[in-house]
This record gives structure tokens, C-alpha cells and sequence, in this order.
């Protein structure tokens, strides 16, 4: 059973259903026949000989009676007979019939008590089974004569003889539409299965491009449009990570390559004068530096990105964190004549970790430094927000295309690669800092235009009074 196709186990299951309905009908029409038709005709023999028995209140059979009883089993579909004697039975009856065996001790015994008695049994002449039952009549000396009403029962084909050609009809349609049932079920359910399993074993083998066309709207359409997600962001992920790879490579070839020629040149010019020698040896260090900051960044990336890392949560007055965070960039913001136009409110708190905190902050406020203009300005807001803190940084630097405002906090990911060297940055910080935000159950957002520069927003909860510390 468990090697059978889900296809061939629901064509099991239907054709055992089938075949379970079947039987069912069978058992139910003998049910209908031995307990319901049996029953009523014995109901109404019993009904019919007690009122013809009432004719007899006097004990005596007239002719009249007689003749009425003779008229009566020619508009009915009983058989009645009235005898002074059980043994003229037979000269009634139209086929042989043996006294013994239709009426024995018992039921004779029974009848001298007044009671009546049914029978039944298959008459050969007749083709059939026949029930009947016998009723005494009495008069002042005891029993005067008999009634006996039979009827022929009508056989489970006679019944239902009329009825042949509708049910084969009726059955031929029905396995014609279940024919249909069964294909349409085929191309509708287990064909869109199969693409299913096709598809994911095409993703299995590393093709991330295939997809499935459904236009669905039950639970295998849901399913399709899941693996057809599915299999979108798996190729997603896999040029990213083609394109993480490839961004580490350049990131490491670079430093390497200026660290291995400034190298070769010292060895190169063991005479170089002092001062090009110590240049040679300030890029070298420069980018031995740049080299460890990537290492860096990448292993605390990593390190944020597991799923068992936790933060170190206590009460934070965020509020000082940023003014100590912005005193850091103070000779850089001179340098570059550079106007803060800050809106800092003294009281928000959260509920964080200090250090992943100010690493948010120095982060945001250090690209808001790089890549503003000179004599321009950074806006600051720190401000509670109904159960929020936010945290949001302004600059009208070089604006982000909106394709790229998406892409932003990707590994390596930058709008201009010219700006690395001159920046310095790794192109990790922001990645980063929206991994911290999202330990901290924040949201991170960029917008850039012209109207108000690029704006970088973070939302963080804040804590709404100190009875939730």
C-alpha cells in the first residue's frame, strides 16, 4: 500500500467505494423486501381475515357470505376461501396441496382455540412463494368452518422487472460520468501533483529558474503558487549567493592586491628614501586594517544571524547613548563644516543592549557623514512614538534610486562600488544594523528623493513606564 501513487490509491478507494455501494443496495433492497413488503402483506392478510371472520359473528355460512366472498376475490388481489372443512382445501386451490403439511397438530390446536395461523411456502405450479393464513370461525358448538386468504408474493424480479432497462440506463450513465469524474479529477488534481514533483526535483538538482503556470484557487493552486515561491526565492538566494561570493572576492582581492605590490615594491626599492617608504607602509597597514574590518564584519554578521544568538536586554536611556555616539564624530562633522539639526527628546528608554545599540547609531550617523556634501546638514530625531522609539537620520548627500532602495542592507551591496575606497565602508553596516534592529523586534526603513534628501527611520518598542522593566 505505501508503494501505491496517491492516484492509484484515491482510484482504490473510489472503486472500493463502488463496490461498497453495491452492496449496500443489495442488503438494502432485501431489507426492503423481507422486512417491509413481507411484513405489510402479512399485516394485511391478518387485517382482511379478522374483518372477513367478523362477518360470522353469528356462526353460520349462508350462501349469501358465500356468494360475497366469491365476488370479493375477483376485485382483490386476495385469495379467499371458506370452507366447513380443512380438508376441501384442495378442491379449491389451483394446484396440489397436501392437508398434512399446510395445517399439523400445532396449528390445529391453535385454531380450536380461536387463534389464527400464517403460512408460507414456494409452490411449484405457481413459480413462486406464497403466504397465507387460515382463520377459524365458531359457532355454539365449537369450530364451524375456515377462512384461508393467500396471496402470491411477488419475486425480488418481478419487482423490480419494469424497472431493468431504467436501471441499466442509469447505471451506464453513471459510469460515464464517473468515467469523466475520474479523468477530470486526473487532469485537474493529479496532473498539477506531478508537475509538483517534477518541479521539486528539478530544484533538488539545483534548477531554481522552473516554475509551474496555474490559474488555481483551491489548495492545489495554493500549493503550486507556494512552490512556485518557493522556487523564486531559492534562485534569489542562489544568485545571492553567487553575488556574495563574488563580492567577497573582489573585497579580498583588493586590499590584497594593494598590500601584495606595495610589498613587492619595498623589496623592489630596498634604497627608496624614508619618506616613500613609510607611504608604502601606511597603505599597507591601511589596508591590513580594511582587510580585518571585512573579517570583522562578516564573522559579527554571522554572529547576529544565528538563530542562538539572544541580545543582552536591560533599560536603556537611548537618549545620551546617542548624544555620547554623535561627541565621536564631532572633529569629522567640523571637517566637513557639517550643521546638525537635531530634535532629541531627553526621556525615551527601551529595552535593549547598550553596546548593539550604539553600533546602530554609529553606524547610521557615520554613512550620514560620509555622504553628505560639505557645509551641509544632518537631521537628528530621537522621539517616543505612542509604543515606539524613533530613531531617524536625515542627509542631502547623494540620493539612492529606488531600484536599489529595496537592495539596501544586502551583504556588499552598494549604490555606487566607486564609493568604497574612499568611504572605506565594507559594505556590511547596514546589514548589520538591520540585523540588530530585528533583535530588537524594530522595523529599519530607507527613502531618498529630492524633496527631503535620503532618510534612514528606525523604529524601536520603547518601554511605556518602568513597571515593565
Amino acid at each position: 500500500m505505501k508503494k501505491l501513487t496517491l492516484s492509484k490509491k484515491i482510484l482504490l478507494v473510489l472503486i472500493s467505494s463502488i463496490a461498497f455501494t453495491i452492496l449496500f443496495s443489495f442488503f438494502f433492497i432485501h431489507y426492503l423486501y423481507s422486512e417491509l413488503y413481507l411484513k405489510s402483506i402479512e399485516e394485511s392478510i391478518v387485517y382482511q381475515g379478522e374483518r372477513t371472520a367478523s362477518h360470522y359473528h353469528y356462526g353460520v355460512l349462508s350462501d349469501d357470505i358465500i356468494e360475497k366472498i366469491q365476488w370479493y376475490n375477483i376485485v382483490s388481489e386476495y385469495e379467499v376461501i371458506v370452507v366447513d372443512n380443512l380438508d376441501k382445501l384442495s378442491t379449491y386451490f389451483p394446484y396440489q396441496i397436501n392437508y398434512e403439511t399446510l395445517v399439523d397438530k400445532k396449528d390445529h390446536s391453535e385454531l380450536e382455540k380461536g387463534k389464527y395461523i400464517l403460512k408460507e411456502g414456494f409452490v411449484k405450479e405457481l413459480d413462486r412463494e406464497i403466504i397465507g393464513a387460515i382463520f377459524p370461525i365458531k359457532g355454539a358448538d365449537g369450530l364451524i368452518g375456515f377462512i384461508y386468504i393467500y396471496v402470491p408474493l411477488a419475486a425480488i424480479q418481478d419487482v423490480f422487472r419494469e424497472s431493468i432497462p431504467l436501471l441499466v440506463a442509469v447505471g451506464t450513465l453513471f459510469f460515464l460520468i464517473l468515467f469523466l469524474v475520474v479523468n477530470t479529477a486526473w487532469r485537474s488534481l493529479f496532473k498539477p501533483l506531478q508537475d509538483l514533483q517534477n518541479l521539486s526535483k528539478e530544484i533538488a538538482q539545483g534548477n531554481f529558474s522552473s516554475r509551474i503556470e496555474s490559474n488555481r484557487e483551491d489548495e492545489v493552486g495554493q500549493l503550486t503558487k507556494a512552490f512556485n515561491t518557493m522556487s523564486l526565492s531559492l534562485e534569489q538566494q542562489e544568485e545571492r549567493k553567487k553575488d556574495f561570493t563574488s563580492n567577497i572576492v573582489h573585497e579580498l582581492r583588493t586590499p590584497l592586491t594593494y598590500i601584495s605590490g606595495y610589498t613587492h615594491a619595498l623589496k623592489d626599492k630596498l634604497n627608496t628614501s624614508t619618506e616613500e617608504a613609510v607611504h608604502y607602509l601606511s597603505t599597507i597597514e591601511k589596508e591590513t586594517e580594511r582587510l580585518n574590518k571585512l573579517i570583522n564584519d562578516l564573522v559579527e554578521l554571522n554572529y547576529l544571524q544565528d538563530d542562538v544568538y539572544s541580545i543582552q536586554s536591560e533599560p536603556i536611556a537611548i537618549t545620551q547613548l546617542l548624544i555620547d555616539t554623535i561627541d565621536l564624530f564631532s572633529i569629522h562633522i567640523a571637517s566637513k563644516e557639517l550643521l546638525l539639526d537635531s530634535n532629541i527628546q531627553e526621556d525615551p528608554i527601551i529595552f535593549g543592549d547598550p553596546k548593539r545599540i550604539q553600533q546602530v547609531f554609529y553606524n547610521i550617523v557615520d554613512n550620514a557623514i560620509k555622504y553628505s556634501t560639505k557645509g551641509g546638514t544632518i537631521g537628528l530625531v530621537l522621539k517616543k512614538e505612542i509604543d515606539y522609539v524613533k530613531f531617524q537620520v536625515r542627509n542631502r548627500g547623494l540620493l539612492i534610486n529606488a531600484e536599489d532602495i529595496s537592495r539596501m542592507g544586502e551583504r556588499f551591496f552598494r549604490t555606487d562600488k566607486a564609493r568604497n575606497r574612499t568611504t572605506g565602508g565594507t559594505g556590511l553596516g547596514l546589514s548589520i544594523v538591520k540585523e540588530i534592529v530585528r533583535l530588537h523586534d524594530g522595523t529599519f526603513s530607507i527613502s531618498s528623493d529630492a524633496a527631503n534628501g535620503t532618510v534612514v527611520t528606525i523604529h524601536i518598542p520603547g518601554l511605556i513606564n518602568m513597571k515593565e522593566i
